[in-house]
Parts: structure tokens; C-alpha cells; sequence
């Protein structure tokens, strides 16, 4: 039997509402909460959908627990061609994430609005308008469509780890009548792992945006490409930037391309 402690942690993680599940798995509200209660089990093929959802294996489902994944540094970098523009594409940055967390939550992360749902979607437009911007990575993290926007997939397993070293500190805050997740960073951003361009960057999508709202953000990221084109628990593809239109679009683009 799946533990129903794990499927609701695993809701909670992705922010994901219970009606939202019930539709996806094709039953109503009422039995999807009788089977976080533990009064229903799961049957194969709900769990294989639930376990497509949330991008683990059907075993880890099972086995009530999400195997550690980790994120490499850059190593290797490869080339593809879209729309007749070079796009280098580099594996994930552990370092970078790290840093660019802890440079987010110096720089705005006091602000009464800045929870751990404003913080996915910074990084998300981050990495993305950077992509879109310079055809390269700055962070490069997996982010998946979800029902509240674009989620990383690596937060939980960076945090954590974080969280044990001491270089920052997770608390439970409220904003209006909403329960917040806040983190207070413990140590300076290593700021010698970014270049300026990247600095300069990241301080103008915070000056943009760090000012709404996770429902404002989560809407906002809704209307963008990467988002529009990707199936809902799936990862989002980043050279989908280049199909933005001029809402969402931050770079100046050739007529002859």
C-alpha cells in the first residue's frame, strides 16, 4: 500500500490542490481525499499517472520516498540549431543555483511577498530570460509546468542540503491569511561565481518583478511561452523563449532571422 502521509507530502511540495489531482487521475475530490486519509488505495494505474505527475518512478511511489538527485556542475557544453540560431546548452550549475538563491533572498527576500512561490518563479524568469537573452544558461534548472506556474525541480534537494550546512534558515511565516514558506539566508552570496552580465541580469528581473504576488506571478507565468507549450507535470523546454511574443520577450531580435 502507498503511504498516504507521502502522497500528501508530495502534493504539498508541488503545491498542487486536491481538485486539481482528482481531475488528472480521473476521479472526484471526495475519493482523492479518501486516499490521503488512507480509506482508499490507489489503483495501478492511478498511481502511474500520479507518479507521472510528479516526474518520479512508479517504485519510489511505491516505496513512499524520492530517490536524492543530484545536479552537476557544468562539465560539457553541445550545440543545436533553432531558427537558425546557435543555443549552447550546458548541463545544471550547482554552485550557481546556490548563489543566485542566497543573492535573491539578500537582495528582496525581506519583502512580506517574497515566499518560497515568489522565489520559483524569479528563478524561473531568471534562467529563462537569460536563455532567451544570450542563448545560454545561467542557472539552467529543470523547471516542470505546474498548476501554480514553473516549478524547480532541484529547489528541494538544494535547499535541504543548505538548510543542513547552516547557509540558510527555513521559517513559516503568514501573508494576508495565506501560510508562507520565507528563508532567511545565513551567509553572503559568493558573487565571484557570477559574471556581471549575469548580475546585472538577475537585478533586473528582481527589479521587475519582485514586487508581486505569488497569484500575480503565477498568472504572469502562465501567459509565457515556455509554459503554454508544455504538458502539465512535464518539463519545460527552454528554447521555447524564442517563440515568445512581445509581452514576455526581453531581448531585441534581427528582422532577418
Amino acid at each position: 500500500m502507498i503511504k498516504p502521509q507521502f502522497i500528501q507530502q508530495l502534493r504539498k511540495k508541488h503545491e498542487l490542490s486536491q481538485n486539481y489531482l482528482a481531475k488528472k487521475l480521473k476521479i472526484s475530490r471526495p475519493t482523492y481525499m479518501q486516499i490521503e486519509k488512507g480509506k482508499r488505495e490507489l489503483t495501478l494505474s492511478e498511481a502511474q499517472s500520479l507518479s507521472e505527475i510528479y516526474n518520479i518512478t512508479l517504485d519510489e511511489l511505491l516505496a513512499g520516498r524520492e530517490a536524492k538527485r543530484k545536479v552537476k556542475k557544468i562539465t560539457s557544453k553541445q550545440k543545436v540549431k533553432k531558427k537558425d540560431m546557435e543555443i549552447r546548452v550546458q548541463e545544471k550549475n550547482l554552485k550557481k543555483f546556490k548563489e543566485v538563491l542566497l543573492y535573491i533572498l539578500e537582495k528582496v527576500g525581506a519583502k512580506p511577498n517574497v515566499g518560497e512561490t515568489v522565489i520559483y518563479k524569479l528563478l524561473y524568469f531568471i534562467d529563462f530570460d537569460y536563455f532567451e537573452k544570450f542563448e545560454e544558461n545561467l542557472i539552467g534548472a529543470t523547471y516542470i509546468k505546474n498548476h501554480h506556474g514553473p516549478t524547480p525541480v532541484e529547489f528541494s534537494d538544494i535547499v535541504n542540503e543548505m538548510e543542513e550546512k547552516g547557509e540558510i534558515e527555513k521559517i513559516k511565516s503568514k501573508y494576508f491569511q495565506y501560510e508562507q514558506k520565507k528563508y532567511l539566508p545565513n551567509r553572503k552570496p559568493d558573487l565571484t561565481v557570477l559574471g556581471g552580465r549575469e548580475i546585472r541580469h538577475i537585478d533586473n528581473v528582481l527589479e521587475r518583478l519582485s514586487d508581486k504576488s505569488a497569484t500575480e506571478l503565477s498568472n504572469y507565468s502562465h501567459g509565457d511561452m515556455p509554459w503554454q507549450s508544455a504538458d502539465d507535470g512535464k518539463k519545460m523546454d527552454y528554447e521555447s523563449v524564442f517563440y515568445r511574443d512581445d509581452k514576455y520577450s526581453v531581448r531585441e531580435y534581427d528582422d532577418e532571422l
